[in-house]
């Protein structure tokens, strides 16, 4: 089951049966089946807040994904940042809509197994997320 939740923020428009379809299908295509995934849309000073309790980290992030994957089944909480979500979007001129779903296939693409935090990781991850939001556009198109 995938869950959409807001924390202190207003809750994004957000086509959730379409993007849990595509969400299982991304899983689905790396060798996965879904289990339990919340998406909790939050502000900065949440995932600033949930990096420093968690994971020591003291810096802002688009995603944290907390991993409960056992075997094929990905199960994980996902917390995004939308303040962050909207910078980056501006930053690398992109659109806010494209962005957020590249973040949200981002912890789901976590939850498969691809990292992005060690040497070529990164251009794998954005390998990935390149052909999922593809899928996405295709999915979106047919109607």
């Amino acid at each position: 089951m995938i869950y959409y939740q807001s924390e202190n923020i207003k809750m994004p428009k957000i086509a959730k049966r379409k993007v849990s379809t595509w969400v299982k299908e991304v899983a689905k295509r790396h060798g996965y089946k879904v289990g339990d995934i919340s998406y909790i849309f939050c502000s900065d000073e949440k995932i600033l807040e949930v990096n420093r309790q968690y994971l020591q980290h003291d810096y802002y992030t688009d995603i944290i994904t907390f991993d409960y994957t056992e075997e094929r089944v990905i199960s994980g909480d996902l917390f995004i940042s939308l303040d962050t979500v909207r910078t980056n979007a501006e930053q690398f001129n992109v659109s806010y809509e494209s962005e957020f779903y590249r973040v949200v296939i981002h912890g789901i693409l976590h939850l498969c197994g691809i990292n992005d935090k060690g040497p070529g990781e990164r251009e794998v991850m954005e390998a990935h997320e390149n052909e999922s939001l593809a899928l996405w556009n295709e999915m979106n198109t047919e109607e």
